[in-house]
């Protein structure tokens, strides 16, 4: 069995046991592969396409909402779940709150899948920081749309059912579903990177006009990659709206200054246009933030910055990027030695 099988094997094994070895932690390691999961399907438009979108926190919050509304809409009027003053009371039955979530997670996929292919269609004709920014308004104007909307309960957000049985339990389920989400995205990626299909994107990151010249139909490709990322996004969002119980349009679900921005970053961190850099990138960032958070309060997002500002001037490649230049030979490049060359004279 080759190394590559063990370690695999052995971060599945870590992956299955950590909730029941860390049981105080789940919370902690449910956000790791939720930042997991948004760093490499940020990766996949703007590492391996190199179209770098501040946009795709739409598709997160719009997960959110869409698996809410058909979790809810299930079994009870949406609009009367969401009216604030209501005075009759919902509840759930088991069979009924796991319906919902898992065909309001699969809806949400699906329904942000398709929304990235009409939004894809309206902006992939805008390139480098004019696609970025232009993807960023289409989040904003996502959020404070949805915000104004009474049906989706407005700017107080939306309410979800309690969860049944204990909320250790609760939280368990929440990070298999995460970090389930996660190992199948990562296999995939796996798969999906070794194919003529990511040579394709490949292509248009390094020259979309030659790309076009030689008959690739760029459009096409940039919008079923999009799709790709914006199906696991939303499912993702989806998720977190059962795992929040409560959330809001711009503090929680659109929120574009957080969740929007670190995704970037962790993929920045770890190297872009890498399978594994936006894991690694995901891992140190979230660890990171959260020792700043607990510990630097009121100096978090001072400590936040000077990151990002390291990450820009000293690891433009990533951590990947270093470490592929300092030890090649992990990358499996020989290199040869300077006396090895004379002696092989």
């Amino acid at each position: 069995m080759s190394r590559n099988a063990i370690l695999h094997i052995v971060l599945l094994a870590a992956t299955i046991a950590a909730p029941l070895l860390f049981p105080a932690y789940n919370a902690f390691l449910a956000t790791l592969w939720l930042f997991i999961i948004v760093a490499l399907t940020w990766d996949m438009t703007g590492g391996q396409m190199g179209y770098n979108s501040l946009g795709n926190i739409f598709f997160y919050g719009t997960g959110m909402y869409v698996g809410a509304v058909i979790a809810i809409g299930m079994y009870f009027p949406v609009g009367e779940w969401t009216d604030a003053a209501r005075s009759e009371l919902f509840l759930m039955s088991p069979g009924q709150y796991y319906t919902g979530l898992a065909v309001g997670s699969l809806g949400a996929g699906i329904f942000c899948a398709l929304a990235a292919l009409i939004i894809g269609a309206l902006t992939f004709g805008l390139r480098g920081p004019y696609f970025a920014i232009g993807t960023l308004g289409v989040a904003i104007a996502g959020g404070e749309i949805v915000s104004n909307i009474e049906w989706l309960g407005g700017g107080q957000g939306i309410s979800m059912p309690n969860p049944p049985g204990d909320f250790d339990s609760f939280k368990v389920l929440i990070y298999y579903l995460f970090a389930g989400l996660g190992v199948v995205l990562f296999i995939f990626l796996r798969w999906f990177y070794q194919t003529r299909f990511a040579a394709a994107i490949n292509a248009i990151r390094d020259d979309e006009e030659k790309a076009e010249a030689m008959g690739i139909h760029t459009l096409r490709y940039k919008l079923v990659t999009w799709a790709i990322a914006a199906f696991f996004v939303g499912i993702a969002g989806s998720i977190s709206a059962f795992q929040l119980i409560h959330f809001e349009p711009l503090e929680t679900a659109y929120q574009t200054i957080n969740l929007g921005i670190f995704m970037v970053v962790c993929v920045l961190l770890g190297g872009k246009g890498t399978l594994w850099g936006p894991v690694i990138g995901a891992v140190i960032f979230h660890v990171f933030k959260e020792v700043t958070w607990n510990y630097f309060l009121g100096g978090q997002w001072i400590a936040l910055g000077a990151l990002i500002v390291v990450i820009v001037v000293f690891f433009q490649g990533g951590l990947m990027g270093f470490f592929r230049r300092r030890f090649p030979e992990w990358f499996g490049v020989r290199v040869e030695t300077k006396g090895a060359t004379e002696t092989a004279s």
